[in-house]
């Protein structure tokens, strides 16, 4: 039978368990606590971060941070919907006026662009990912992140084809950007030449699928993906 301790670990980290700070002391000191936590994450990876060297680089004690986050997962949580946020906004700026077939294959190819480069800029990503992929409810974060990214790709595709298959469309979309989460921390693991052609390949593979989906639509001329 399970112990007890494993079924705490595997338990969801409910909103109510962290701190919502009010008070500009407190969000301050809880800005402090995640930058420590990233910087300790981009040089150490986040199975080695602890809470206790999060607390020393503060200046704040053990129980204090306690106060703000539970435990190591609910700051990797923390900086993962950060980042989170911050890619549907980039996703949404990018897409948002999108008219056509070609309008839609030169916002996604700057998209995915714009994105390696936010993740080589952003080292401790990488090792939040790998954070992600060591813990079941960090995991089911990053799936419903992909369904809603997928969804902002499949609104845009169904605007540009408005005939396409719906079902289709939103299945293809939400594959694309679950790849491609994966294919970014691939690229980012080879050297600079290598990853970027990983993402140029990616880049065309998923340009030919987006125009797949969308072939079937009738009376609509459908773009040749870029090369």
């Amino acid at each position: 039978m399970p112990k007890k301790t494993t079924e705490v670990v595997e338990s969801p980290v409910s909103e109510s368990a962290r701190r919502n700070p009010t008070q500009q002391r407190s969000r301050e000191r809880q800005e402090r606590i995640l930058a420590a936590a990233t910087q300790l994450t981009a040089s150490k990876g986040s199975d080695q971060l602890k809470m206790s060297e999060i607390a020393e680089c503060c200046g704040i004690s053990i129980g204090s941070l306690y106060q703000y986050f539970p435990d190591k997962s609910s700051v990797i949580q923390t900086l993962a919907e950060r980042y989170n946020a911050e890619s549907r906004r980039c996703i949404e700026a990018a897409l948002a006026a999108v008219e056509d077939a070609q309008g839609l294959q030169a916002a996604f190819s700057a998209l995915l662009d714009e994105y390696y480069e936010i993740v080589l800029a952003t080292p401790a990503m990488r090792d939040i990912w790998s954070g992600m992929q060591a813990d079941k409810q960090l995991m089911a974060l990053e799936l419903q992140e992909s369904r809603i990214a997928g969804k902002l790709l499949a609104d845009v595709i169904l605007r540009v084809y408005p005939g396409s298959d719906a079902g289709q469309v939103q299945a293809s979309a939400f594959l694309i950007w679950h790849l491609g989460e994966a294919t970014m921390r691939l690229a980012i693991s080879c050297a600079p030449e290598e990853g970027r052609g990983v993402v140029e390949a990616f880049k065309r593979m998923s340009l030919r699928e987006i125009a797949g989906v969308a072939a079937g639509t009738k009376g609509v001329a459908t773009a040749k993906p870029v090369s």
